[in-house]
């Protein structure tokens, strides 16, 4: 989302509204990464807990063979630096409207992969630096720009 807005408007030369300052932190995943993630938990698919007992129950547990996962970098990155490495990406400076925090907005999101990677033995590997790049380049190819 904010990776092609803020790509489309640095190109056309339009300003940027940012929140905060810039001072937030967002997790940023590039999307080979959670294609990644996705393809190694189906190859370790759950098991049912053959131990389950439905009149004891363990909310840890379950007779039905499910498990949830954050996919994400786990690696939160500061908003400004984000948009820097998308100006570099597009050869343009931003023009950016700096504006206070949001009522209601968190300072810092970001993924906890801990479990993912306890279970599949996965972990994202692109950092953001190298994700913006080749989004960029992507970008710059498709739209010609």
């Amino acid at each position: 989302m904010s990776p092609f807005l803020f790509a489309e408007r640095i190109l056309r030369g339009e300003a940027i509204d940012v929140y905060n300052h810039g001072r937030h932190q967002r997790d940023f995943t590039y999307i080979d990464d959670i294609v990644d993630g996705v393809l190694a938990t189906l190859a370790h698919p759950p098991v049912a807990d053959a131990d389950w007992d439905a009149t004891d129950p363990d909310p840890s547990t379950s007779a039905a063979p499910y498990r949830i996962f954050n996919i994400g970098n786990g690696q939160p990155v500061e908003l400004l630096h984000f948009i820097r490495l998308i100006e570099a990406g597009a050869g343009h400076e931003a023009k950016l409207n700096m504006l206070p925090l949001q009522p209601g907005d968190v300072i810092a999101t970001y993924a906890d992969v801990s479990e993912l990677e306890a279970a599949v033995g996965y972990r994202p590997s692109t950092t953001v630096e190298d994700g913006v790049a080749r989004f960029m380049e992507w970008y710059r190819s498709y739209y010609g720009t």
